[in-house]
């Protein structure tokens, strides 16, 4: 498309175009903000978030247990947890398969602590299962304290973000944007507004959109995580666009070099 030389020494043209540029720069920027909806330099209170429910321990769950007496020599037989392989999981520094100590929980639900036996826990929040436990431990031990917690509370980040991965967490109360700063945030190219989210319940895969550019996600009953989620970051129309520039570019440099040899071959025969 050509401009008619007259334009450009029209001034109310060249203001017609520095705003089109500017108004089309803004709006991209718009979509690589978090809850831009909000508007600036002001303060809002948010209807509270939906309340955290505990997670409950499900089947190849790791749990670290730990029985405490007033005579830890004594209650050191039930301190003997396994090292786990858990596979895939990674943290912010550290990518690739852990040796997680902990109980793995197994097929059927079960853990087994040394003394105090095989233990159903499947379905129990970390709480339940320290109740349970504890009753248990009291046929052995004086006034025994029992911590439960995960050991492997797990989700997995991908798409659109600097460090896609499984991550294994240390505390179960972990929120998408948590996640998304786990993963070093998404890139430019992420779509903020449309990311999936799955995740496994009673026996079927749920699917949901989340719009992190709204600031009603905040009361979403999806803003805090489970374990075993999985996120996707599906890329926007820039990094299609991005990579079909890419392409071209890749064509012409590849369409000049070939010329320029037909003209070196030709000029040297």
């Amino acid at each position: 498309m050509s401009i008619p030389k007259t334009h450009l020494h029209n001034p109310q043209y060249l203001l017609y175009l520095l705003l089109t540029l500017f108004s089309l720069q803004s709006c991209s920027v718009k979509k690589t903000v978090y809850f831009n909806d909000l508007p600036a330099d002001s303060i809002r209170l948010l209807r509270a978030s939906t309340a955290f429910t505990d997670p409950t321990i499900q089947q190849d769950d790791i749990l670290n247990i730990t029985v405490q007496t007033s005579d830890p020599a004594s209650a050191a037989i039930s301190n003997q947890a396994t090292p786990v392989q858990a596979v895939g999981a990674s943290s912010a520094s550290n990518v690739g398969n852990q040796l997680i100590s902990g109980y793995l929980v197994d097929k059927n639900g079960y853990i087994n602590i040394t003394l105090l036996g095989d233990i159903y826990v499947k379905g129990l929040t970390t709480f339940q299962a320290r109740e349970k436990i504890t009753n248990l431990a009291k046929k052995y031990y004086n006034d025994p304290n029992v911590l439960v917690r995960f050991a492997n509370f797990k989700v997995t980040i991908l798409g659109e973000v600097t460090r896609p991965a499984t991550y294994s967490l240390p505390n179960e109360k972990v929120t998408i944007l948590d996640a998304m700063g786990l993963a070093g945030d998404m890139t430019i190219y992420g779509r903020r507004d449309n990311v999936l989210l799955a995740r496994d319940h009673d026996g079927q895969k749920e699917l949901v959109r989340l719009n992190l550019n709204d600031s009603k996600l905040f009361s979403s009953p999806y803003f805090y995580l489970k374990q075993n989620d999985v996120i996707y970051v599906e890329p926007g129309k820039g990094k299609a666009a991005m990579n079909n520039a890419s392409r071209t570019q890749t064509f012409a440099l590849v369409g000049s070099f070939l010329s320029l040899l037909v003209v070196v071959f030709t000029r040297i025969n």
